[in-house]
């Protein structure tokens, strides 16, 4: 009986995950070398009560010189160029803009997300050749329907609402989704894990995998010792029937 109570417990903990946090804004794939071409999702998810998203604000930092962004059924794209201050020369041609800042605006009626939903709003953008060994910030206003404005700046990853961000590498690297924490490190310090190394940082899901595989590994051993005590003591029975 006591074998029976403790495979009872241990199936009820083994039903029980961790809470995972909530979602926030945040850049897919987030592993990019310098200098490379890459399709950006800029994944948005909705967080509030009977309300859905209405708009999307997101601010560029330095150097990124073109984007493309995706037609998202449902919703108004505008991009906001700021004049550099000195041209610059890429590839024979004179650039003498940037793009600072780009606008979603919800336009319905498709595309609408709601609490519990997300949406991916794809860029093409060049990564600046300076960033290597930088985290990129762009920082992000989202507004509701219900009024509620939430700022995603907060350059500390731990913060509640931390600015979506991107790892550059050395140019010629892999563009690649680093597991673990979505954001990478800070703002203005070097990338923590180059891109060629980067599965090193799933540590922390291998971690849960073998944690469930001990449980479960423990839940079969203690099926198996159950189902054993339950025999022996059926042919304990029977024999004493005999007797």
């Amino acid at each position: 009986m006591h074998a029976k109570k403790l495979l009872a417990l241990l199936a009820a903990g083994a039903l029980i995950a961790p809470a995972s946090a909530d979602a926030h804004i945040s850049l897919h794939p987030n592993t990019i070398p310098a200098g490379a071409f890459a399709t950006l999702d800029v994944r948005v998810p909705g967080e509030q009560e009977d309300a859905y998203v209405t708009r999307v604000d997101m601010l560029f930092p330095a150097g990124f010189t073109g984007v493309d962004y995706e037609n998202v059924p449902g919703w108004n794209a505008h991009i906001i160029e700021t004049r550099l201050p000195t041209p610059i020369q890429i590839d024979g041609e004179t650039i003498n803009t940037e793009v600072s800042q780009i606008v979603w605006s919800w336009a319905g009626p498709l595309g609408r997300v709601n609490n519990g939903q997300f949406i991916n709003f794809p860029l093409s953008l060049a990564i600046p050749e300076d960033a290597a060994g930088k985290a990129l910030e762009f920082r992000t206003v989202q507004s509701y329907s219900n009024g509620a404005i939430v700022h995603w700046i907060d350059p500390s990853l731990s913060a509640e609402h931390p600015a979506p961000r991107i790892n550059v590498t050395a140019k010629g690297g892999l563009i690649e989704e680093v597991a673990g924490a979505e954001a990478g490190p800070a703002a203005g310090q070097s990338a923590a894990v180059p891109a060629a190394a980067s599965t090193s940082t799933s540590g922390g899901a291998s971690k849960a995998l073998a944690s469930t595989a001990l449980v479960l590994g423990a839940l079969g051993l203690l099926a198996g010792l159950v189902a054993l005590a339950g025999v022996r003591a059926s042919r304990r029975d029977a024999s004493r029937r005999k007797g």
